[in-house]
């Protein structure tokens, strides 16, 4: 897994955040969703490395084997407006002053703050199976609040915590045939570290509080994502079911949208890896 690629601890202004980087030519950030590592990227990384692209597979912060900020009363700690930051002082350390940025599920989160907040450094974003947070809670009904149950109980006090550190393989049934033995065995390990389990309940915490107050201001002020978006999903999720065409919903936030769904489960990476890259490979190489 993630053969020739370096693996290391980059200091990233206060917090040391655990990254993959591999390849040549223009830099592209991958960014994991939840409960997975950066290791999720393993079958599409290579495969975009072939491109041409320099590739930088990072562990969100509070995630995998990257730092756990501290918690805060209003989770500012863990919001997307911090992550970002520190991603972006990773990407620093790396040589990389622009770069493009993917991310899917919570980290297509974090790749949409860096979008908005800078524009001078990210040149172009995909996200993948991603509504912003805001769009979300603002056409909240009970079909959502059924399907997305999770957000909702992850944002309680100290109950989650030990509900899934009760027993972490019963809560998140990974597959290590799906996945690939290696992914699996990363992943597993996380998920048992009751500091991960704490970093990743304290994304959603902050979701929907401080990011989605974020993002409602971002729509009060205007601001918009300049650079081309591509959005992707998949279409044996629920996105499509819940939104009609996720398009529609990117157009009032963006000014360059294109996008499909892809045959396969959520996590894309893992299930459809070809057709993710292929996808992908267009877009962050103009012309090829």
């Amino acid at each position: 897994m993630f053969e020739g690629f370096t693996e290391q601890m980059v200091d990233a202004n206060g917090l040391s955040l655990f990254v993959r980087h591999g390849g040549s030519g223009s830099a592209v950030l991958l960014l994991h969703g939840h409960p997975r590592t950066s290791a999720t990227w393993h079958r599409v990384a290579p495969r975009l490395i072939e491109q041409g692209l320099t590739v930088i597979c990072a562990d969100l912060p509070g995630y995998g084997r990257s730092g756990k900020p501290e918690p805060t009363r209003d989770h500012a700690a863990h919001s997307k407006r911090s992550g970002a930051r520190h991603l972006l002082n990773a990407m620093t350390e790396l040589g990389h002053d622009e770069f493009a940025v993917v991310g899917h599920d919570r980290g297509s989160y974090y790749a949409l703050r860096m979008a908005l907040d800078h524009p001078d450094r990210v040149t172009r974003v995909a996200l993948l199976d991603c509504l912003p947070i805001s769009e979300h809670l603002d056409r909240t009904d009970a079909r959502f609040a059924t399907a997305w149950w999770h957000w909702f109980f992850f944002a309680q006090p100290d109950i989650p915590e030990r509900v899934i550190n009760a027993d972490p393989d019963a809560w998140y049934h990974g597959d290590p045939d799906s996945m690939g033995e290696e992914n699996f065995a990363e992943w597993r390990t996380a998920i048992h570290d009751p500091d991960v389990v704490r970093g990743m309940l304290e994304d959603y915490r902050a979701g929907l509080g401080i990011d989605a107050d974020h993002e409602r201001a971002d729509r009060a002020a205007g601001r918009r994502i300049g650079q081309p978006l591509l959005v992707l999903w998949s279409t044996r999720d629920d996105l499509e079911d819940l939104y009609g065409d996720p398009l529609v919903v990117w157009r009032d936030w963006a000014d360059h949208v294109t996008g499909h769904g892809i045959d396969s489960g959520h996590h894309l990476a893992e299930q459809a890896p070809d057709e993710l890259a292929r996808a992908l490979t267009p877009f962050l190489i103009p012309g090829r």
